[in-house]
């Protein structure tokens, strides 16, 4: 199962409003079957979350940029291909 690590890194400006349309958002994903894990950072810098099941790249891309962190441009999304072990 390929697995797609999502770093979310708040930017200096990051509204606290988007956090509950946020976590609305990975619930879907939860419930999709598609989010393996998630959380937030001890620092409150950012978190992190992980799709799984999920085609390809492009695809995983094309989910992560429907997040709210995303839409609002208040976090800095990045999507790293997870080879685990």
């Amino acid at each position: 199962m390929k697995l797609y690590l999502v770093m979310a890194m708040r930017k200096p400006a990051f509204d606290t409003s988007v956090i509950a349309p946020h976590k609305a958002f990975l619930d879907d994903l939860r419930e999709r079957g598609l989010l393996h894990l998630t959380g937030g950072f001890a620092d409150g810098s950012g978190g992190a979350y992980v799709l799984r099941d999920v085609a390809d790249m492009d695809a995983a891309r094309a989910i992560v940029a429907t997040d709210p962190l995303a839409v609002h441009g208040c976090s800095d999304l990045v999507v790293h291909e997870w080879n685990t072990r």
